[in-house]
């Protein structure tokens, strides 16, 4: 075979563990953060929980829940090595619906932010004294 025949594929692996390939494709910062995604069901296989050592195909489809956000991607590329950002992108792509269901509860968290509503906070005394108020005016 001569050097003109041959193409080298940018990621040559051809079987991949998933908490390899999450880390690979820079979803998680280390292995064992997504191995704990994994076996916390944050991570689904093809609509399904998987295990840590289920082997990755191309085509698969991935739901990752990190944070907030909640991601559909479809597996292009198999890799074991973690790189740059940019070619960890090239490992997948987002769907449409996905990116546009990120954006709207992304602008929804703004503006329950820019309302003074948070949904992680507890309220402090004086949002307490205004709830029992609405309450009892309710209730009167």
């Amino acid at each position: 075979m001569s050097d003109d025949t041959k193409t080298e594929h940018p990621f040559p692996a051809s079987k991949v563990r998933l908490d390899k390939w999450l880390w690979a494709a820079r979803f998680f910062k280390t292995r064992s953060l997504a191995k704990q995604a994994i076996e916390g069901g944050k991570v689904h296989y093809n609509g399904a929980r998987s295990k840590v050592s289920k082997e990755v195909d191309i085509g698969a489809k991935l739901t990752i829940r990190a944070g907030w956000d909640e991601k559909e991607v479809e597996v292009i590329a198999l890799s074991e090595q973690r790189r740059g950002a940019t070619e960890a992108q090239l490992l997948y792509t987002e769907t449409e619906a996905s990116i546009a269901r990120r954006a709207a509860e992304a602008d929804q968290r703004k503006a329950f932010k820019g309302l003074g509503l948070t949904q992680k906070e507890r309220p402090n005394k004086k949002q307490r004294r205004q709830i029992h108020r609405f309450k009892q005016i309710q209730h009167d």
